[in-house]
């Protein structure tokens, strides 16, 4: 490989016909050929807006492609070579988007960090990764990893976006970056032509690490054929077009949004960056997108607060709200299924789309055209809900180290309770303990600095071993049922699922996280973070006042009503998956608390460890109740 850092090969047997075959002659074959073929072809005005002071600007499709060439030449004027590792420390803004295309331009390979990694998770990556350069937002983000940054001998130099009030040894503006390249290529007019054409499509690309829910970070090294395959491979369903505009969500350190960029991108659309995730649901009117990438955190939130709005309002609209739900349910459930809307069901889903489901449109701006998620499964209540109520989501599958898409559901194919069925070039199959493998172009090059660990992540005959658990149906469908490394087994010899259990519990409005333990312990149990806001309706309600969230977590009538939920949505498991103990906890899972990743997987190594008296307190009482009974 044209790299200078020592890389382990790529077995032939994961080589699939991809990038650069006769079958595809006009796709890019590199990154820096995507974004220069898409400015060509279609020359935005608005290729890229952001909202600053206020205001919305736009930066041009021939403007960023300029910006992109400067920061690349500005990072070859500070002496950066082919193969060098350059990170990314920020939230979403075109900046990021410049400098991630910068490095492609280059020959450079990109790390991005997540803005909210633990301090000594940052120091990991860019110790790992050997990062010459780091990209950073702004003074504020610097503070928070300074005690960190000593210990990373290899960074040389700090590039802010927003350097207002920095006061950083080895720090320079983003905007002098750009300039130092400008002066370069009026100096050298052919440099950067001669390092664009230099890049190969088997090159790495980027090296993005993993979130490490069991243990130690990985860097997943992805070339420059793993994206762009992804990119078409995964878009060619949705017939995305110019007259598209979407909002960027997600972080862009995670693949999945990555790749919906540069998908963006290439079809000519507008894309416009959130300015927060506090600022959602204001961009969402600005912008009124088309189309919209999201993790089904997201849609569970948006459900959520509707629902809550319609519980404070009075309890006559909560019972209407709750119906119309009903409703969309029901459609949504008879359409999956090709079943005949019978004229009565027509007509109340008519009405209820008027009383409630416009308003649930509308939070979106009103003009989806169709919703995108990934990252974890989302429930089949949710989908039903919003499929019903007119916003269509179509659920796909995959991990970082498949760039990311493996299977994905899509406008000409989808079904309930599916993750859809292999994109075009990738195969699945499920291994004989229920394991899903998977192999195609967009497969992973390996883990940085970690050959053992790439090859025991590949079966001997090159697929990859991808650590979830599923099953492909008659039609070529695939459900994920769990993740290999999180079944836990009963002291009793049984199997248990968690993730499934957990999302029926989270089924219930009154309650917003659940993790189910009892790995080698007699029965399942549960520590549940319940939705404090819908249990303020209730308690107002049933007159029983207002109360801290602590104060919530001990009240006989509360404990009573989270107890009759779980019984509730989980009653269709088999006696042995049923919880039997539950806590709740006033504190609410989170990615700075440890408990998530930065893609809201959860850590259950951390709750564990940091519920440990709690859980232990729960098998403890149960164990003297049956020694006193």
């Amino acid at each position: 490989m044209n790299v200078s850092v020592d890389l382990p090969p790529v077995a032939p047997s994961r080589q699939m016909k991809g990038r650069g075959s006769p079958l595809y002659p006009d796709e890019p074959k590199t990154l820096a050929e995507l974004f220069l073929q898409a400015a060509e072809k279609h020359d935005r005005s608005d290729a890229l807006r952001y909202k600053r002071n206020g205001n919305w600007h736009d930066i041009s499709s021939r403007e960023l492609c300029e910006r992109i060439g400067h920061v690349a030449l500005g990072l070859n004027s500070l002496g950066l070579k082919r193969g060098d590792r350059v990170a990314i420390l920020a939230t979403n803004s075109p900046e990021w988007t410049i400098a991630d295309a910068a490095c492609q331009f280059a020959g450079l390979l990109d790390v991005p960090i997540y803005p909210t990694l633990a301090e000594a998770s940052v120091q990991y990556v860019l110790n790992d990764s050997g990062a010459r350069i780091l990209f950073i937002e702004n003074c504020s983000a610097f503070e928070r990893i300074r005690g960190s940054i000593k210990e990373c001998s290899s960074v040389e130099r700090f590039v802010f976006f927003d350097i207002e009030d920095v006061d950083v040894e080895n720090a320079m503006a983003f905007s002098d970056l750009e300039a130092l390249g400008k002066e370069l290529a009026s100096r050298e007019p052919g440099l950067l032509n001669s390092l664009i054409t230099s890049s190969k499509p088997e090159d790495i690309a980027t090296i993005i690490y993993t979130s490490g829910t069991t243990g130690e970070p990985k860097g997943v090294m992805l070339t420059h054929t793993n994206i762009i395959s992804n990119v078409f491979d995964a878009g060619e369903k949705y017939e995305f077009s110019k007259d598209d505009v979407c909002l960027s969500v997600l972080p862009l350190c995670h693949i999945f949004e990555r790749t919906g960029m540069y998908l963006y991108i290439i079809n000519g659309m507008a894309v416009n960056y959130a300015e927060s995730i506090e600022k959602i649901p204001d961009n969402l009117q600005e912008v009124r997108p088309t189309i919209f990438i999201g993790v089904p955190r997201i849609f569970e939130k948006v459900y959520a607060r509707a629902r809550l709005k319609a519980a404070r309002s009075s309890k006559f609209r909560e019972s209407v709200f709750d119906w119309a739900i009903n409703i969309a349910t029901e459609f949504a459930l008879r359409s999956e299924r090709n079943e005949p809307i019978s004229r009565s069901l027509a007509i109340k889903h008519s009405v209820a789309d008027v009383l409630v489901y416009r308003k649930m449109r509308d939070f979106f701006g009103g003009r989806l055209k169709a919703c995108i998620t990934g990252g974890a499964a989302i429930s089949d209540d949710i989908y039903l809900i919003f499929t019903g109520a007119g916003i269509t989501i179509y659920q796909g599958y995959g991990l970082t180290e498949t760039s990311p898409v493996i299977t994905s559901n899509n406008p000409f194919t989808n079904r309930l309770g599916t993750v859809g069925k292999p994109i075009r070039n990738v195969k699945v199959r499920i291994a004989v303990d229920g394991e899903i493998e998977a192999i195609g172009p967009g497969v992973m090059a390996g883990y940085y600095n970690k050959p053992q660990a790439t090859i025991d992540t590949f079966t001997h005959d090159g697929w990859f071993r991808t650590g979830d658990i599923g099953r492909i149906d008659e039609d070529g469908f695939l459900r994920i049922t769990d993740r290999k490394k999180e079944l836990f087994k009963t002291s009793g010899g049984k199997y248990i699922a968690p993730s499934h259990i957990e999302q029926l519990i989270r089924s219930s409005k009154f309650i917003s996280q659940a993790v189910l333990v009892g790995d080698r312990r007699k029965f399942p149990a549960a520590l549940i973070v319940p939705n404090f806001e819908m249990l303020e309706s209730y308690a107002n309600f049933k007159g029983l006042g207002t109360m801290t969230a602590a104060e919530y977590c001990r009240h006989p009538k509360i404990i009573d009503l989270i107890e009759r939920q779980i019984t509730e949505q989980t009653a269709g498991l088999s006696q042995y998956e049923k919880v039997k103990r539950f806590s709740l906890i006033e504190n609410e899972m989170t990615i700075e608390g440890g408990e998530l990743t930065p893609t809201l997987k959860l850590r259950r190594r951390v709750v564990d460890e940091k519920y440990k008296s709690v859980i232990d307190k729960m098998y403890d009482d149960a164990e003297k109740e049956i020694a006193s009974s």
